[in-house]
C-alpha cells in the first residue's frame, strides 16, 4: 500500500517544531495551563507576551499554537492583518471554518457587514458627487465614507438617531441621543437614507456591537466540541489601539450580553506590556510574559541547530547580534564556518546580514526593498526595477528571509533589519536615496491619480484605498526631500484630523517613521509631538449635547492635534479654515458649544465659502439657543451650497421651534422634495404641522417619518401628542411605551409618557416616570413642574410644592408651574386652617 503523502504545511511545521530552541520555561507554562481545568485557580485565561522587536515573541507564538493544537485545541491566530474588531471576528470565524467549525450565523451576519458598509461608502460617493471635484483641502467629515464607531453614551441613548431632530423637540431633556444622533443621520446621508432596519444602522455606526454576542454564542456551540479553544492575537502593539479594549469586555464584563465559554485561552503578543489600568481588575487570571534576548545557552543551541559550533565562529555571532533572537537567527541560516564568514566588526549590520547572498541582484533587490514600509508584488517592482518575468520569483525568495514577515496588506522586513538598511543606504549615497524615495512617491502620486480618475471616483479622502496611496506617497516624498515636503504633509494632516482620530494616528506615525528613517529631526519631532496630542486626553471638556448635523463624533485628541497644527504648521488660509471648522465640529459634539462657535467664527472668517463651517455654526447657535442666528447661518450654508436638503430640514425646525410655521414648512416641504427618504424632516414637519392644528396632515408626516424609520424615538413620541390632541388616549400611551422602550435612557420620553399617565389618572405609574426622567437629567424643568402636579393629586402637597420651586428655580416664569403652584399652597393653607 503507498504511504499516505504529507502536506506541505505538515512538513515545514515539523521543521519548525524541531528548529525551535529556547524558552522552556515559557514553553511549559503554557502547556501546564492547559493542564489545568478552567476551576483550577491556577488556570490563567489570558496570556500576555511583550518584548523588544526581534526577542522571538511570533516564534514562540507558534510555538504555543503548536502545543495547543497538540493538546486537541481549536487555535486561531491573528495579526496586524486585521485593521478592526470586525475584521478580527471575521478572521476567528474564516479560521474556524477551516478547521472544521464553521460559524454559520456569525458568518451571515458578517456577509451583511459588509454589504451594508459597502452601500454606505458607496452612496455617499454618490451622495457627495457634485463635491467630488472639489480641492481635498474643503473636504471634511461630511466627506467621509466610513461612519466612526459610536460612544458608550450613544448607545445607551437607544436607536432614536434616525432622524433625531436638532436643537429642542427631540433633545428636551434628552442627556444623551445627540452623539447616536449625528452618527446615525450621517449614516442616512451616505446610504441615500436607505436605512433598511436599525440592525443595519448599528452594523455600520457599531458592528461590534452586533457583532460580538453572536461570536460569544458561536464559540459556546463549538467550545463544546473540543477541549479548548486559543485565541492568538499577535503584533498586539499594533491591534490593541482597537482590540484590547475589546478583549477585555469579553473577557471580563457582560457588556456584550455574554460570555466567553471557560475553556477560552486567550494569548497577545506585543511590543508593550498591557495597560494595567485596564486590566488590573482581572489580574489573577492574567499572566505576563515579558521576552529578552536569549541567553547564551538558548542562542548556542540555535546555532548549533544550524551546525554553527566553531567556537570562534559561535563568539562572533553571540557579539555581533546581542543574542536577538532575529539576530541570531539570520546569521545562522547561512552556517558560517570561520570568523571571517561572519563578518569584520567594522562593517555594518547590513552587510552581515546580506555577507553570504553572493547574487549582486539579490543583494542589490534586498536593500531596495527596505525603502516602502510595506511591499506588496506591485510595490516590489515599483522599489526594485525588476521585470515582470523575474519580479514574482525574487518577491518569493524575498518573503522567505528570515527577517520578512507578514505586515497587514502585504509584507515588511523586521525593524531591527530594515533600520540598518536604510542607514546604510542613506549614507552611501545620498543623491541616491533622494532619487528612489522620489521615485517612489511618484509610482504611489499615479496610483493614486488612477484611482481618482475611475468611473467610480468619489471624494478622495472618504475613500481607505486613495488614503493609502497618499500616505505611502507622503512618506517618501518626506523621505526624499524633508525640509520641501514637510509643509504639505502637515497641510494633508489637517484633513487626516478632519476624518477623525485612527486616520490622523497613521499620518502623525508616518511623519514619524519617516523622520527616523531619513533622519530628519523637524518630521520626527512633528510625528511625534502629533501622536502625543492624538494619544492625550483630547476630548475638550463639556459634557453637554450637541445638535443632529449628521457628522461623526469626535476622536480623541482630534482636538489638541490640530490645535497644535494650527499654533507652528504655518497652515495657509484655506487649511487653517478646515483646522477651526473641524476643531468646531469637534468641540461642539463635546458639548463645548462657545467654544466651538468661536472656532467656526474663525473658520468662515478665514473662508467666507465654506458652506460646511456654515452649517456647524448654526448646529452650535441652535445647542445655545440662538435660533434666530441658527437660521441665518443656514441661510448663507444654503446660498453656498443650495441642494443641501439637510440644511433644507434643520433650517425648518428650527423656525419651528421659533413659531414660524409657515416659513417652517416650506422649508421642510424642500428638504423632502431633495431627499424624500430622510425621516428627519418628515418628522419635522409632522411636528409643525401639529403646532399648527392641522391633526391629520401631521399624522400622515408623522406615519411617514416612522415608515422610513420605525424604531425613531421621537417621531413616536410627537405622534402621541397627535394621538392626544385626538382624544386616542390608548394610542398615545402605545407609542409613549413603545419611544420609551426603545430608549430607556431618553429622559424626555419618560416625563411624556408621565404626563399621558398622570392625565389618565394613573399617578403612581406616572410619579415613577418622572422619577426616572430626573434621574437621567436632575435640571430639567418640566420634569419637576409635572412631579409636582402628580404628587399634590397623591395628597403629598409639601413634596409637591418642594418639586415646583425647584422647578421655577430653573426656568423663571414657567406659567403652568406657577399656576400649580398657587394651587398647591392655596390647598396647603386649607389643611392648615
Amino acid at each position: 500500500m503507498a504511504r499516505a503523502r504529507s502536506s506541505t504545511q505538515q512538513v515545514i511545521s515539523e521543521r519548525s517544531r524541531r528548529a525551535f530552541v529556547g524558552r522552556d520555561a515559557e514553553r511549559a507554562l503554557f502547556r501546564d495551563n492547559l493542564e489545568h481545568p478552567p476551576q483550577d485557580e491556577r488556570h490563567t485565561f489570558l496570556f500576555h507576551v511583550h518584548g523588544n522587536a526581534g526577542v522571538g515573541k511570533t516564534c514562540l507564538v507558534r510555538e504555543w499554537e503548536r502545543i495547543a493544537r497538540e493538546c486537541g485545541a481549536l487555535t486561531v491566530y491573528v495579526d496586524e492583518a486585521v485593521g478592526s474588531v470586525p475584521e478580527a471576528i471575521a478572521a476567528i470565524s474564516d479560521r474556524c471554518a477551516r478547521e472544521g467549525h464553521r460559524l454559520k450565523d456569525l458568518d451571515r451576519l458578517l456577509a451583511a457587514h459588509r454589504e451594508r458598509r459597502h452601500e454606505a461608502e458607496t452612496a455617499v460617493a454618490a451622495a457627495l458627487g457634485p463635491q467630488a471635484g472639489r480641492t481635498a483641502d474643503t473636504q471634511g467629515p461630511d466627506a467621509a465614507a466610513q461612519p466612526s464607531q459610536l460612544t458608550l453614551a450613544a448607545t445607551r441613548a437607544g436607536l432614536v438617531g434616525l432622524g433625531l431632530l436638532p436643537g429642542v423637540g427631540a433633545f428636551a431633556g434628552a442627556v444623551d441621543p445627540v452623539q447616536l444622533a449625528q452618527s446615525a443621520d450621517r449614516l442616512r446621508t451616505s446610504m441615500g437614507g436607505r436605512p433598511r432596519n436599525q440592525e443595519d444602522l448599528r452594523l455600520v455606526l457599531a458592528p461590534e456591537q452586533v457583532l460580538t454576542p453572536v461570536l460569544l454564542d458561536e464559540l459556546a456551540g463549538t467550545a463544546a466540541r473540543v477541549p479548548w479553544i486559543v485565541l492568538f492575537f499577535d503584533t498586539y502593539e499594533r491591534t490593541a489601539p482597537f482590540l484590547d479594549g475589546w478583549l477585555h469586555d469579553m473577557l471580563g464584563t457582560d457588556r456584550h450580553g455574554g460570555a466567553l465559554p471557560d475553556n477560552v485561552v486567550v494569548v497577545t503578543a506585543g511590543q508593550r506590556p498591557l495597560d494595567t489600568a485596564r486590566w488590573s481588575g482581572l489580574a489573577d487570571s492574567v499572566r505576563d510574559v515579558p521576552l529578552g534576548p536569549f541567553t547564551e545557552t538558548e542562542a548556542r543551541l540555535l546555532l548549533a541547530g544550524r551546525d554553527v559550533v566553531a567556537e570562534p565562529v559561535v563568539r562572533e555571532v553571540l557579539r555581533l547580534t546581542g543574542r536577538l533572537p532575529v539576530l541570531v537567527s539570520t546569521l545562522a541560516a547561512n552556517r558560517p564556518a570561520a570568523p571571517d564568514e561572519v563578518g569584520d566588526p567594522s562593517v555594518t549590520a547590513v552587510d552581515r546580514f546580506l555577507k553570504w547572498e553572493r547574487d549582486p541582484v539579490r543583494r542589490a533587490v534586498v536593500l531596495a526593498c527596505a525603502l516602502p514600509r510595506r511591499l506588496d508584488a506591485d510595490v516590489f517592482r515599483a522599489a526594485s526595477g525588476c521585470a515582470d518575468a523575474e519580479a514574482d520569483a525574487l518577491f518569493a525568495w524575498l518573503r522567505e528571509l528570515p527577517f520578512v514577515g507578514d505586515g497587514g496588506n502585504g509584507v515588511r522586513y523586521h525593524d531591527v533589519v530594515r533600520a540598518p538598511m536604510l542607514r546604510l543606504e542613506r549614507r552611501r549615497s545620498p543623491r541616491g536615496w533622494t532619487e528612489r524615495h522620489t521615485r517612489l512617491a511618484g509610482t504611489f502620486g499615479r496610483w493614486r491619480g488612477e484611482l481618482e480618475a475611475g468611473p467610480d471616483a468619489g471624494p478622495p479622502w472618504a475613500d481607505e484605498e486613495w488614503r493609502e496611496l497618499r500616505l505611502a506617497e507622503s512618506y517618501h516624498l518626506l523621505c526624499a526631500r524633508p525640509r520641501a515636503a514637510l509643509p504639505e504633509v502637515l497641510a494633508d494632516t489637517v484633513r487626516a484630523c478632519d476624518q477623525g482620530e485612527a486616520v490622523a494616528a497613521r499620518w502623525a506615525r508616518a511623519l514619524a517613521d519617516a523622520g527616523e528613517d531619513a533622519d530628519a529631526v523637524d518630521v520626527a519631532r512633528w510625528g511625534r509631538d502629533l501622536t502625543e496630542a492624538l494619544a492625550g486626553p483630547g476630548e475638550p471638556e463639556g459634557t453637554g449635547e450637541a445638535a443632529a448635523g449628521g457628522e461623526e463624533r469626535p476622536d480623541a485628541g482630534v482636538v489638541a492635534a490640530l490645535g497644535l497644527l494650527l499654533n507652528r504648521a504655518g497652515l495657509g488660509p484655506a487649511e487653517q479654515a478646515l483646522a477651526r471648522m473641524a476643531r468646531g465640529a469637534a468641540l461642539r459634539r463635546a458639548g463645548a458649544h462657545a467654544r466651538a462657535l468661536a472656532e467656526y467664527d474663525r473658520a468662515v472668517a478665514l473662508d467666507p465659502g465654506l458652506a460646511r463651517a456654515h452649517r456647524g455654526r448654526a448646529l452650535s447657535r441652535g445647542e445655545l439657543g440662538d435660533y434666530e442666528g441658527a437660521v441665518a447661518d443656514l441661510d448663507r450654508a444654503l446660498a453656498l451650497a443650495p441642494d443641501d436638503g439637510r440644511a433644507y430640514a434643520m433650517r425648518g425646525e428650527y423656525r419651528r421651534i421659533l413659531h414660524a410655521y409657515d416659513a417652517a414648512v416650506r422649508d421642510l416641504d424642500r428638504g423632502i422634495a431633495l431627499d424624500p427618504a430622510r425621516a428627519f424632516a418628515w418628522a419635522s414637519r409632522g411636528a409643525t404641522r401639529l403646532g399648527m392644528g392641522e391633526l391629520d396632515e401631521a399624522l400622515a408626516d408623522l406615519d411617514r417619518a416612522l415608515e422610513l424609520s420605525p424604531e425613531y424615538g421621537w417621531a413616536l413620541a410627537r405622534r402621541a401628542r397627535v394621538w392626544r390632541a385626538r382624544g386616542e388616549h390608548d394610542r398615545q400611551l402605545a407609542d409613549l411605551d413603545r419611544a420609551v422602550r426603545l430608549q430607556p435612557d431618553w429622559a424626555w420620553g419618560a416625563c411624556e409618557r408621565g404626563d399621558a399617565l398622570r392625565v389618565a389618572g394613573r399617578h403612581e405609574e406616572a410619579l415613577a416616570d418622572y422619577d426616572r426622567a430626573l434621574a437621567l437629567d436632575d435640571a430639567y424643568a418640566s420634569a419637576y413642574a409635572s412631579r409636582g402636579a402628580c404628587l399634590s393629586a397623591l395628597g403629598r402637597h409639601a413634596e409637591a410644592l418642594a418639586d415646583l420651586d425647584r422647578a421655577l428655580e430653573l426656568r423663571p416664569g414657567y406659567a403652568w408651574a406657577l399656576e400649580r403652584r398657587e394651587a398647591v399652597r392655596d390647598r396647603l393653607a386649607d389643611d392648615a386652617r
